[in-house]
């Protein structure tokens, strides 16, 4: 089940990066097509080539007939909800930033203390922004507010903040089960590239 978990995490951030990336880069080709093709009839109106004019005011009016002004709203929704079980992800990989020179530096009782606590709190803190995020998309619900381009509901958007901190929650306490059993933390080494292994191994 953990594994599912797992994979199903990993998936809607992939899933979600490649998306955004993709709109993103059609909404800037649209958005510079429009702008030179305009130039382009411009131009071939002044120059009095009306065969080239011709051709840029077709294109013109091809691109003008894709409406991509709800790219922006979509990336930046996407974006937060990537934000949200990034974070979620962070906690299981041991990828999030932490200064712990004074952690190393305690005996090692004291140490798993530290470490504990710490981990406790982050669920606490997570536990907590999910509950209330859980209670403002309540609200949400009932007020029918919709967004400005794409018109869906706001609470879909405001979804991944109980989702997301909820997930984070749990992933803060499989760690500290984890670290309570084994005396460990999952280490992510901010060095290592995929696939190089396989590559020098060829």
């Amino acid at each position: 089940m953990l594994q599912l978990l797992d994979r199903l995490e990993e998936a809607i951030i992939a899933f979600l990066i490649a998306a955004a990336t993709t709109i993103i880069f059609v909404a800037v080709v649209h958005r510079y097509g429009l702008s030179s093709m305009a130039k382009l009839l411009g131009f071939a109106n002044s120059m009095d080539w009306t065969t080239l004019a011709g051709m840029a005011r077709a294109s013109y009016k091809w691109l003008a007939g894709f409406n991509m002004t709800w790219a922006q709203e979509l990336c930046i929704y996407m974006f937060v909800w990537m934000a949200k079980f990034g974070a979620a992800y962070g906690v299981r990989t041991g990828i999030h930033v932490g200064v712990d020179v004074l952690i190393n530096a305690l005996d090692v009782k004291s140490r798993t203390f530290f470490i504990l606590f710490g981990l406790m709190a982050g669920a606490l803190f997570t536990g907590i922004v999910g509950l209330l995020g859980a209670n403002f998309v309540w609200e949400m619900l009932h007020t029918g507010q919709t967004s400005a381009d794409l018109e869906v509901p706001m609470w879909i958007v405001y979804l991944c903040v109980p989702l997301g901190s909820w997930l984070m929650c749990f992933r803060f306490l499989q760690v500290a089960v984890s670290f309570w059993r084994t005396g460990t933390l999952p280490k992510h080494d901010h060095g290592h590239v995929a696939g190089l292994e396989e590559e020098a191994a060829a």
